[in-house]
């Protein structure tokens, strides 16, 4: 069937709109020429939002957009317009945030929403319909036929319903007034919050579905480590994040072969998940098990670090540099299949002794519990292992590696699920900064490599030396870059220069900046918003100031800037982090749970990072800089400068080199110690660090 139609999406580039492409549905992509269309015809437009690693838009899709009865319907009533949600993160907030305003209920995809083509504004909404009435939701083909004779008849009352949603919007992201002082209030009241809801059997902050909500975790290490350098450390608080990424590393959330999470969990014990993998969940949780390991020293942290990211450089990294964005939950058409096994195909893959671990380790011996299949989650852990088997530990870890890399080589040889190659710069930029995370703290060459060729190739690719794009596959790229692909941009540059001085990077990071001030920010109110002041209007323009699947534009904006600004001493940087702060206060009040990257800049902004600046011979000075790794301190900035380095920013200029090395240590703006003894710099580092030696 689909080789019988062509629409117009044959003609894009995103993955997922041209996996529609050959539909009976007349699909058309959102752009000004089918607006038109829709509004000189005066047809609702059908607007349906999704992304190619959705397990439920595909099933809508095979049982609607592939019907042809269905199709004949959108045809006649529509101008359906199918939208990529990571192409257009714009469109998605938007009219996810319209279906809660319309229904009182959440979101999710695919996202089906009837819009006014006279101004864009949607009057009905909902996620998945199917083909035929059944899970309590109506026949799509039904609802078509209901909406377009309600769109016929009731025009009076969807222009007072438009004009209703469009106020509520105003003032739903209408900035209070500006907070005349930040406090800690709201760092305390996160706490707890995530206190109250966390999951104490299995860690996690919610019943099933479960979501690993890297950015809590990360509060809660950050927490850990501001209340232990005060002296009364919020053991809690450490407890909370190491049960949870404990729990997710033992479960089936988790690629026990392969490497690398999934998107959730459908049961609350880890055990079954979603099967799609992200590229911005992963990068996320790349860096947290990193900086958990630092803390802890736990050997499961390291495990899981250096597999997620061989995953990442193996499957998600293209040979131009630049990283995949996601790995689809299906393959054969079947949500899991790629990843389950029946115990009979594991054991003609081993050795017996290689399968006596495997039963036991990843519960082979017990009931299936991914239908009549078997996904594996660690049921037994090593030291229940080593007391079963009577094994030494080598010969343990031995058999055990030697078996999973058996199991892993036979994986591959399946139907492998769709991987999505476009590349998003936002989400390349999250992954580029774990990956230099996790190169700091384990020295490996590999990921350093991952790290540069990625930063290479968005450079390359989505930057024209003033602007950046979003969104390219192969050698097509596209879209004005959003807030989020410039602030995750620099974000994972300032990282980048913690591992490996380059002031070309530094330069970089500058002109992004800028490029975010002049483009984005709000002069009037404060805070920036999603979209550029040149981007294609919208039915509003709106300020990321809380969390979702990825940080807060504005958020991560703030703590950026703040870097920035004391680093080089520069003010208005320093200025507009303060500003957007006071802009998300109350926001961040009612809710401060809700709002985790603003807190981290907060806490930013009320005790001002520790600026390491060292200079020196290149040989010398690396070893001062790997002691600034040696250990978690979240509220630390340090750079490395070769003493031969020149043409500096005058704040760096100043810090020059006598001797081998010399350590210059700010907090914020105001630089106190000089030290140019390694011992005495070594118990400096001691004073603001958790060590897995604690």
């Amino acid at each position: 069937m689909k080789n019988k139609f062509t629409n117009a999406l044959v003609e894009e580039i995103s993955p997922y709109l041209l996996q529609h492409a050959h539909n009976p549905v007349d699909w058309m992509s959102w752009n000004a020429q089918t607006l038109k269309k829709a509004q000189h015809e005066n047809k609702p437009i059908l607007l349906s939002i999704g992304y190619s690693a959705c397990h439920w838009c595909h099933v809508m899709a095979h049982e609607s957009f592939e019907d042809i009865e269905v199709a004949e319907v959108m045809n006649r009533h529509f101008i359906n317009i199918k939208v990529d949600k990571e192409e257009r993160p714009d469109l998605d907030k938007i009219y996810q945030l319209s279906l809660q305003m319309l229904t009182q209920k959440g979101g999710g995809w695919p996202l089906t929403m009837f819009l006014n083509p006279k101004n864009l504004t949607p009057f009905y909404g909902g996620t998945y319909f199917p083909k035929v009435p059944r899970y309590g939701l109506p026949s799509f083909i039904e609802l078509m036929k209901n909406i377009d004779s309600y769109f016929k008849q009731e025009q009076d009352q969807i222009e007072e319903q438009n004009k209703q949603l469009l106020e509520t919007f105003t003032t739903f992201d209408n900035d209070a007034q500006m907070a005349k002082k930040l406090t800690a209030a709201p760092l305390d009241a996160a706490r707890q919050q995530l206190g109250s809801q966390f999951d104490k059997q299995v860690g996690g902050f919610s019943k099933a579905p479960k979501f690993p909500h890297p950015m809590h975790i990360d509060r809660l290490l950050r927490r850990y480590a501001a209340t232990k350098q005060d002296d009364h450390a919020d053991e809690k608080a450490l407890y909370m994040a190491s049960l949870t990424l404990t729990r997710m590393a033992f479960g089936g959330i988790y690629d026990q072969l392969g490497g690398g999470f999934s998107r959730y969990s459908v049961d609350e014990y880890w055990m079954i998940p979603h099967f799609e993998k992200m590229l911005y969940d992963n990068a996320q949780l790349l860096a947290l098990y990193a900086d958990a390991w630092a803390i802890s020293g736990n050997a499961l942290y390291k495990r899981v670090v250096l597999e997620t990211a061989a995953w990442v450089m193996r499957d998600m990294q293209s040979e131009s540099g630049g990283y995949y964005s996601a790995i689809d939950a299906d393959s054969e058409g079947v949500e899991g299949r790629y990843y389950v096994w029946q115990p009979q195909e594991v054991k003609k893959l081993l050795t017996k002794d290689e399968y006596l671990i495997c039963e036991k380790r990843f519960a082979l011996d017990q009931a299936a519990n991914f239908e009549e299949d078997w996904h594996l989650y660690i049921n037994c852990n090593m030291d229940n292992l080593l007391e079963a088997t009577g094994l030494e530990k080598n010969q343990l870890e031995a058999l055990l590696l030697s078996a999973r890399n058996k199991l892993l080589v036979a994986r591959e040889q399946r139907n492998k699920p769709h991987r999505d190659e476009k590349k998003l710069c936002s989400w390349n930029a999250l992954m580029i900064r774990s990956m230099a995370i996790a190169a700091r703290y384990f020295e490996d060459v590999d990921m350093i490599n991952s790290c540069d060729n990625a930063l290479s190739f968005v450079q390359k690719t989505f930057w024209d030396g003033k602007r950046l794009k979003a969104s390219c596959l192969a050698d097509k790229v596209h879209l004005n870059a959003y807030l989020d692909d410039y602030v995750f941009l620099i974000d994972a540059l300032l990282e980048r220069l913690q591992m490996r001085w380059s002031s070309e990077d530094l330069i970089f990071a500058q002109s992004l900046a800028d490029a975010v001030l002049q483009h984005f920010f709000d002069t009037e109110k404060g805070g920036f918003f999603f979209t550029s002041e040149d981007h294609e209007t919208l039915i509003h323009r709106f300020k990321p100031y809380g969390d979702d699947a990825m940080p807060a534009g504005n958020g991560i904006a703030a703590q950026v800037f703040l870097h920035l600004g004391y680093l080089l001493g520069e003010t208005r940087y320093i200025d507009a982090a303060e500003i957007t702060l006071r802009a998300a206060w109350s926001k961040m009040s009612q809710l401060p749970y809700a709002h985790d990257s603003l807190l981290t800049a907060l806490q930013y902004y009320l005790r001002a990072p520790e600026m390491i600046v060292l200079r020196g011979k290149i040989d010398k000075v690396v070893v001062w800089q790997q002691r600034c790794f040696s250990a978690y301190a979240p509220q630390r900035y340090v750079v490395a400068i070769p003493d031969d380095v020149e043409n500096l920013p005058e704040a760096l200029a100043q810090h020059y080199c006598r001797g081998d090395v010399v350590a210059y240590i700010c907090k914020g703006m105001q630089c106190s110690t000089v030290v140019d003894n390694f011992e005495e710099f070594d118990v400096l580092m001691k004073k603001s660090e958790v060590s897995k030696n604690d």
